[in-house]
């Protein structure tokens, strides 16, 4: 896994195998991986919603929680790794998605 800072710059949609939905904070590289993930069976599809969201207060402590209990799978993932959330962590994302008119 890389050892990384990660600066989360758009929302993504995912489906997970068995059709269900979640919204994810990302990046480029996030989104990179969610791709071959898709492609190797492990999620069904990622699509970017929106790019270049605001740097926010929410975004900066959805970024900090993230980056403090997460690394980012790298090329040889062998299943797809779903960033959990805490409750708290769940209201700042859905407070993001306000933030930026998606949900």
């Amino acid at each position: 896994m890389e050892e990384q800072h990660q600066v989360l710059t758009l929302i993504e949609e995912i489906t997970r195998n068995d059709g269900s939905t979640y919204f994810e904070i990302g990046n480029m590289v996030h989104n990179g991986r969610a791709e071959l993930a898709a492609e190797r069976g492990f999620i069904k599809e990622v699509r970017i919603l929106q790019l270049n969201i605001p740097h926010s207060r929410n975004v900066i402590k959805y970024e900090n929680y993230i980056n403090s209990n997460f690394k980012m799978q790298d090329e040889s993932m062998d299943h797809w790794e779903e960033w959990t959330r805490s409750p708290e962590m769940d209201k700042v994302v859905s407070d993001i998605l306000s933030e930026n008119h998606i949900g």
